[in-house]
């Protein structure tokens, strides 16, 4: 009997968790269950699963930035990423961050199967609802850095921003990456000045609008 690859799962809702759990648990060994982007980072870095299954709206640090930590770090694992809102500009975030699948997660049930076994194949799998949008998209020269205005901040200041925005203060941001309160406030001043905003408010606005902290991705 062939040995089933390995996965980890990533997702705070823990029935949804549950659920893509018992979608995959047959034809994969899930070594864990994660609730947030940085435990996904310890636990990948720990056990190298063949294949990643997170979502992408997490605490402590989102989908997509936890996968990019990941590449730093040489962990190989195939990365398939789930979400709940249609738009393309998210897409290609993940995309250009390495990801090899983009599934909606109500399409989860009939899409999710197919895209981890794509992805363990070396190819990309992009939703079917998204999937020539996306392409559409990339053919007229789109890429993160010209659709995503978080594209101006670096993953440091992301982190940051994210923090900040889930209402954590500068001490408990500190505390959680290891670094100075001052180095906050510096990174959020900063933060302010590359995106020609006023004050810390405007920041978190700009980052609840853009998917970060408790917001997820907004339709408008």
């Amino acid at each position: 009997m062939m040995k089933k690859k390995t996965l980890i799962l990533a997702d705070d809702h823990v029935l949804v968790a549950q659920g893509i759990k018992n979608i995959l648990s047959e034809d994969y060994e899930i070594l864990c269950c994660v609730e947030n982007g940085r435990d996904l980072v310890q636990k990948a870095k720990e056990l190298k699963p063949d294949v990643i299954v997170s979502d992408i709206s997490m605490p402590m640090l989102n989908g997509i930035e936890a996968m990019s930590k990941l590449r730093e770090y040489g962990v190989e694992s195939k990365v398939v990423l789930l979400t709940m809102h249609p738009e393309v500009k998210y897409a290609i975030r993940a995309l250009d961050a390495g990801a090899s699948g983009y599934v909606l997660k109500h399409s989860a049930t009939d899409e999710l199967l197919t895209a981890i076994k794509t992805a363990l194949s070396g190819r990309t799998f992009i939703t079917s609802l998204l999937a020539a949008d996306v392409m559409e998209a990339y053919k007229k020269g789109a890429s993160s850095d010209n659709m995503d205005p978080l594209a101006q901040l670096s993953p440091r200041q992301l982190e940051v921003l994210q923090l900040l925005s889930e209402g954590k203060t500068a001490k408990e941001v500190a505390r959680i990456m290891n670094i100075s309160s001052r180095t906050v406030e510096f990174h959020k001043y900063k933060m302010i000045e590359i995106l020609k905003l006023k004050n810390g408010r405007e920041l978190l606005k700009f980052a609840l609008d853009n998917g970060l902290g408790d917001a997820l991705p907004r339709v408008d």
